[in-house]
């Protein structure tokens, strides 16, 4: 499988970046470094950015424009469900209509869309619709990889370790806030995170020592989504496990965080480079060997494809492992664990983004193979 073009033409890649998600910034800063990794002598590159507002455009210089927030001059665009009418089109006004008009054919597409709107599987869902090849799982792991509570529950059918937890509704909370702190004290000690169920970089999540925390921690977390994980907080080292594939993964090297701050927090993330990589994790060898099949396993058990960075928790004081979560679109910036971890693990970033656009490819030729009609046999 893989591509089918001839070997002189130019895969035609529509690059989708920004987004409606409390990870827009962080979008902006992967979609800058997949730029300028890949190769303009295969790809021939559409980039469009999609504003906070969720508005699709086009022109040349928009990744920069929506890092200074100054959108005018740019053209609208969007991709259509209709598997007749493929590619991107341009929409203009004319005689006081909206018109939309073919702009160019599309043969994959890279949404380096962290969070909502992009990574839950709400993007994956049109593009489906319109049979179109795209980087990353489908459907429904793109979904179960957001959501933090029913990935866990997942995990747990899995017989793959977790931290216990309990999930609460934004309506809970801003209806009868203490009962909701009561019910995590009855089955959680100190210290307690918060966080969105459906988002990641760590926005909205914070550690919390006592009960005023516990409530200003779910105060915050329920800004971003309804659901609200709250989960024990464990004396732990943060271990992470790239992984690459469609049918048959493969898991890269684990590598460790040593945060900056005291956990791995947004500002931690990105802006202090106080925060610690070490490739590989100074961890023993049947660790190691433990979190790539906990990797492995995990991704296998949302139906993952294409990539994953698998994040886990490991106990200082027990030395037990806990997956902690999964991202189905890890962070692509130069200092992101996803390339780096492979890197490690003789995979260079070029390379990377070339393996995924060919494993995107791959799962849409997979798909391509399933009827969408009943048809009798005998």
């Amino acid at each position: 499988m893989g591509r089918n073009l001839k070997s002189a033409e130019k895969l035609k890649v529509l690059i989708l970046f920004g987004g409606r998600s409390g990870e827009h910034a962080v979008s902006l800063m992967s979609a800058r470094s997949i730029l300028a990794a890949l190769d303009r002598e295969k790809y021939e590159i559409t980039q469009v950015g999609i504003t906070r507002a969720g508005e699709w455009l086009i022109g040349d210089g928009i990744l920069e424009a929506l890092e200074q927030e100054s959108l005018k001059g740019f053209n609208a665009v969007t991709l259509l469900p209709d598997p007749k009418r493929k590619g991107l089109y341009r929409i203009t006004t004319r005689n006081g209509d909206e018109v939309i008009d073919l702009l160019t054919a599309v043969d994959v597409v890279f949404p380096v869309l962290h969070g909502t709107y992009g990574e839950d599987g709400t993007l994956q869902g049109l593009l489906d619709m319109a049979e179109t090849a795209y980087v990353g799982p489908g459907v429904c792991g793109s979904a179960v990889g957001m959501d933090k509570g029913i990935f866990k529950d997942i995990m747990r059918a899995n017989n793959i370790p977790i931290v216990e937890h309990v999930l609460a509704l934004r309506k809970e909370i801003r209806d009868d806030i203490d009962s909701v702190a009561s019910k995590a004290e009855a089955s959680i000690p100190y210290p307690m995170f918060t966080k969105p169920a459906n988002l990641g970089s760590s926005v909205g999540i914070s550690k919390c020592m006592n009960r005023s925390a516990l409530i200003e921690g779910m105060m915050d977390a329920c800004q971003y989504d309804r659901r609200i994980l709250i989960e024990r907080g464990v004396n732990a080292r943060e271990i992470e496990v790239s992984v690459l594939g469609n049918d048959q993964p493969e898991a890269s090297i684990a590598g460790e965080i040593v945060p900056a701050a005291e956990f791995y927090s947004y500002e931690a993330k990105y802006h202090d480079d106080r925060s610690q990589a070490f490739i590989p994790a100074d961890i023993p060898d049947d660790t190691m060997q433990s979190v790539r099949e906990l990797a492995v396993r995990a991704f296998r058990a949302i139906d993952g494809a294409g990539m994953a960075r698998v994040d886990f928790l490991l106990d200082k004081d027990t030395g037990e492992v806990f997956i902690n979560e999964l991202n189905t679109i890890p962070g692509f910036t130069q200092i992101s664990m996803y390339p780096k971890l492979w890197e490690a693990s003789g995979l260079p970033y070029s390379e990377l983004l070339d393996r995924l656009i060919d494993l995107a490819l791959e799962r849409r030729s997979d798909r391509d193979e399933s009827i969408h009609e009943y048809r009798r046999t005998g």
